[in-house]
């Protein structure tokens, strides 16, 4: 590539009043208001009037925070990209960053409990309105983790060395995800730095569960955590709900001394799709074996919270002797071992691909944290909390977005959405506005299906 003129022939102004650099921003927030967001918003939001006037109109603040966050905002100062070029003549009501940071800290828990409550509903009308979830009338999952959010200085409130002894703020995902599409986002927390990951979790797990079904997962439904959230108040929530688990199992005496009675026939050789980085052993790893043993679960608690169920071990091989721990016993010398606790209906091989799935949370918190919620904007904890929420919302409507445009982007990450940072000039002619995009842009074709969509007459 070689520029045509030299670089003292070329200059630059920014002067053009007519020229968007959110083109795609149109028909997603769009698509927000054909799902009921303002509405919803007003009708479960509800802050106290106050002399200043900072609560009100909280649905045209909470779709400029939204808005802002779709077109890759990640602080409140950032919500002042809205406010450029022909902006204003595409949309009304987009307010300052002061504005909405003064808006975020007269938030009580409550109010971000309301908020949840938005996200929940608005999750619904999205799955209701487009493919977002794919076959979840036959398969769905709901997988949770929490993260930290590192925060810097002392005027945080809640912020707190936890579990990964960095400093910041916990926070809970659980999404929701079928084998035909990527995750989305149906519940949230923000807690304090040091707070367990447990806490909390059973709650939280059905809320989770509920806003999947509402999602239309109306077959078989697959609860999935790490080893954080073993605990009997877990399982027995989700199984009081209807749901399946399969949760990574601690490797306790008992479970150990379990394992060691599985025959050796019984062991199943299994061989990954790629091969997996091993950090104990420092190695790559590409096969292993799988045997199952009926297990029963928390016996040092009442009957009723006993849990007896399927315990699915996988083995690999330990390819160097200097990585066997001390005082690991004869067990550990060869192999070593992963447990996984569910109930799952399915044959041996299925429920342990299944349980391995679960990172894709991981990949929903790195989403997040590369876009909304790249950062915790204010020091009071519940703006923090809504900032959070909203983050969220945020990353599922460009999803819903992107499955109306293509199979490409259906999947794709928030990064890498083509359809919302595309440039285009806005002109107006006989009471109808026009945006002239870039000729021969490379997704011309998904956005046209996206904005044909979003511009058609809804259905009745």
């Amino acid at each position: 590539m070689q520029f045509s003129h030299a670089a003292a022939a070329v200059s630059s102004a920014f002067d053009d009043p007519n020229l968007i650099a959110y083109g795609g921003l149109e028909p997603v927030v769009r698509l927000a208001e054909r799902c009921g967001l303002p509405a919803l918003v007003r009708e479960h939001v509800r802050l106290s009037d106050s002399k200043d006037g900072t609560g009100a109109f909280p649905a045209a603040k909470l779709m400029s925070l939204v808005g802002g966050m779709a077109a890759g905002a990640d602080s409140i100062d950032d919500m002042d990209r809205l406010r450029h070029g022909a902006m204003g003549r595409l949309s009304s009501g987009v307010r300052a960053p002061s504005t909405l940071g003064s808006f975020l800290r007269s938030f009580t828990h409550g109010h971000v409990k309301q908020l949840h409550a938005v996200a929940r509903r608005f999750l619904h009308e999205l799955a209701r309105h487009t493919p977002l979830l794919p076959g979840a009338d036959q398969a769905a999952y709901v997988d949770f983790d929490d993260t930290i959010r590192r925060t810097h200085g002392y005027a945080k409130q809640g912020a707190g060395y936890g579990y990964s002894k960095v400093k910041g703020l916990n926070a809970l995902l659980g999404v929701v995800s079928t084998p035909l599409s990527a995750p989305v986002i149906a519940a949230t927390r923000l807690r304090k730095g040091p707070s367990n990951s447990a806490r909390g979790a059973a709650a939280f797990v059905a809320e989770a569960i509920r806003t999947a079904r509402a999602c239309g997962a109306s077959g078989l439904l697959v609860l999935r955590a790490d080893s954080a959230f073993y605990g009997a108040d877990v399982i027995n929530a989700c199984r009081a709900l209807g749901a399946r688990f399969s949760i990574t199992m601690r490797m306790n005496a008992s479970v150990k001394a379990t394992i060691a009675r599985i025959d050796e026939d019984a062991w199943t050789p299994i061989k990954y799709p790629q091969a997996v980085w091993d950090e104990e052993g420092q190695c790559w790893i590409s096969d292993a074996e799988i045997a199952e043993i009926r297990y029963t679960a928390f016996t040092c608690k009442p009957k009723k919270q006993q849990v007896t169920a399927r315990l699915i071990a996988r083995r690999v091989k330990r390819l160097s002797a200097g990585t066997v721990p001390a005082g690991q016993g004869t067990l550990f010398d060869t192999w070593r071992y992963h447990a996984a606790f569910t109930d799952s209906p399915l044959a041996l091989r299925d429920p342990e691909r299944d349980h391995r799935r679960h990172a894709v949370v991981e990949q929903v918190i790195a989403d997040v944290k590369n876009s909304g919620f790249a950062h915790a904007p204010s020091g009071h904890f519940q703006a923090n909390a809504a900032w959070f929420a909203l983050a969220a919302l945020a990353h599922n409507l460009p999803r819903a977005a992107g499955a109306l445009a293509s199979a490409f982007h259906a999947r794709a990450t928030t990064a890498t959405i083509r359809l919302i940072n595309v440039p285009a000039r806005l002109a107006r002619s006989t009471r109808r506005l026009t945006l002239h995009l870039p000729e021969r842009w490379p997704w011309n074709e998904d956005f046209t299906q996206l904005f044909s969509t979003m511009h058609a007459p809804p259905a009745l």
